[in-house]
């Protein structure tokens, strides 16, 4: 048995099948959790964090759609969805919403595992490539989640920070409130836009506010964004 290669989640409702995945997986070095409907991995994923979770689509509780909704409001973990639906529509639907990666049963253990070490390739590489964001004066760290301007570490919370995170991405592009609202609340979310406004203020108060350069930018009508005239 190799070395551990990292943390699985399995969410699986077909027992002798998460079962039967669960003990390839730990042959091959995962640690891996198992768990068999959509409320418990919510609760699981409240918890703990995981490298990559193989996600099925029908699920008891919570659908395996309706988990990786959750799961793109606050995480890039890779995603890998297995399910006994094979429509096109299912496919891209899943793929639209955040998946990384689909396999419709019944699979091949092999095929599986090369997809998931696929997966940890690109989530490796997109970690080192994307690792830090610059602006001005400002830097953020996306792996500790830390934000500095100049030496001063700025204290966000998460949503603060996912959102700070995205107008800097797209530094110099103006993004609508409801692009960032899908963005960083999620597409199901249910209130309005104006929470938007609502946590452009909080960060202008704790940046624009306490700094030398101003960070956030409005056009009037469409919404906000970073500007870098560097």
């Amino acid at each position: 048995m190799e070395a551990t290669r990292g943390y699985v989640l399995l969410v699986e409702d077909e027992v002798k099948l998460a079962r039967f995945v669960e003990l390839e997986l730990m042959y091959e070095g995962y640690n891996v959790d198992v768990v068999n409907d959509g409320r418990e991995a919510l609760e699981v994923l409240y918890q703990k964090s995981y490298d990559l979770i193989l996600l099925d689509f029908m699920l008891p509780g919570f659908s395996g759609m309706e988990i990786l909704r959750r799961i793109r409001r606050s995480s890039d973990v890779p995603v890998i969805m297995l399910t006994a639906k094979g429509d096109i529509s299912d496919k891209v639907t899943g793929l639209d919403n955040g998946a990384d990666d689909y396999m419709t049963k019944p699979f091949a253990i092999e095929e599986l595992l090369a997809r998931m070490r696929s997966a940890f390739r690109k989530s490796s590489q997109t970690a080192v490539d994307g690792q830090f964001f610059r602006t001005k004066k400002l830097t953020i760290d996306m792996h500790k989640r830390l934000v500095k301007w100049e030496s001063t570490e700025i204290d966000l919370t998460k949503t603060e920070f996912e959102l700070l995170a995205y107008l800097v991405q797209n530094k110099n592009i103006v993004l609508s409130r409801k692009q960032i609202l899908c963005r960083v609340w999620g597409y199901d979310y249910c209130g309005g836009t104006n929470i938007v406004d609502v946590y452009i203020r909080y960060l202008r108060t704790k940046i624009d506010d306490h700094f030398d350069e101003k960070l956030i930018y409005t056009t009037r009508g469409v919404g906000y964004y970073v500007r870098d005239e560097e």
